[in-house]
C-alpha cells in the first residue's frame, strides 16, 4: 500500500467516524421533532424486523409533532409496539390510520442527562478519530522502517496525518455545539 493509499484510507475512516456521530446526535431527542428520531427504531412486520422509515411515511407538521403514516394500515399496531419498546419515552396515539408522537418539552433534569450523554458520544468520535492517526502513523512508520519513504516524508505525511485529524475532530466539536445548543433551548 503507498503511503497515498494509507493516508486516503485514514481520511475515509475518519469521515465515516464524523457521520456516525452525526447520526448519534440526531437520533437524540432534544425537544424537537426530527424524523431521525426515529432511525433506530425497527418493527416486527410479518417477521423481519424493519425500519420504520420504510414501512411509513414521517412527517414533521409541527416544531414537537411527528407524524407516521403507515402505507400497510396492518403495520399500525406493530409499529405502535415497536415505539413502546424503544427508548424514547413517548407514548404514540393512534387514530387507526396515522400515528402522532408528540415530544414533550425537555425538563432540566433531562437537559443535564442528554448533554453529559453527548459529550461522551463526541468524546468517543475524538478517540475513535485519534485511534485512526495512530494507526495510520504507524503504517507510515513501517513505510519508512522498510525504506519505501524518507524520513522527511515521514515527518511530512505525519504532519498531513495530523492536520487532517484535527480538521475532523474540530467537525465533531462543531457538532456538539450544535446539539449542546439545541438541546439548551428553551
Amino acid at each position: 500500500m503507498t503511503t497515498t493509499e494509507i493516508i486516503n484510507e485514514a481520511e475515509s475512516n475518519m469521515k465515516k467516524t464524523v457521520e456516525v456521530v452525526k447520526k448519534e446526535f440526531a437520533s437524540m431527542r432534544a425537544g424537537r421533532a426530527t424524523p431521525a428520531l426515529l432511525d433506530k427504531i425497527t418493527v416486527n412486520y410479518y417477521g423481519t424486523p424493519t425500519p420504520v422509515n420504510q414501512l411509513a411515511n414521517i412527517s414533521v407538521p409541527e416544531a414537537r409533532l411527528l407524524l407516521i403514516q403507515p402505507w400497510d394500515k396492518t403495520a399500525l399496531p406493530e409499529i405502535e409496539k415497536a415505539i413502546l419498546k424503544s427508548d424514547l419515552g413517548i407514548t404514540p396515539a393512534s387514530d387507526g390510520v396515522v400515528i402522532r408522537l408528540t415530544i414533550p418539552q425537555l425538563t432540566r433534569e433531562r437537559r443535564v442527562e442528554l448533554m453529559k450523554v453527548i459529550k461522551k458520544k463526541a468524546e468517543e468520535g475524538r478517540v475513535a478519530i485519534r485511534n485512526i492517526r495512530r494507526d495510520t502513523n504507524d503504517q507510515l512508520k513501517s513505510q519508512q522502517k522498510e525504506g519505501k519513504i524518507s524520513e522527511d516524508d515521514l515527518k511530512r505525511k505525519q504532519e498531513d496525518v495530523q492536520k487532517m485529524t484535527d480538521r475532523m475532530i474540530k467537525d465533531i466539536d462543531a457538532l456538539l455545539a450544535n446539539k449542546e445548543q439545541e438541546i439548551m433551548q428553551v
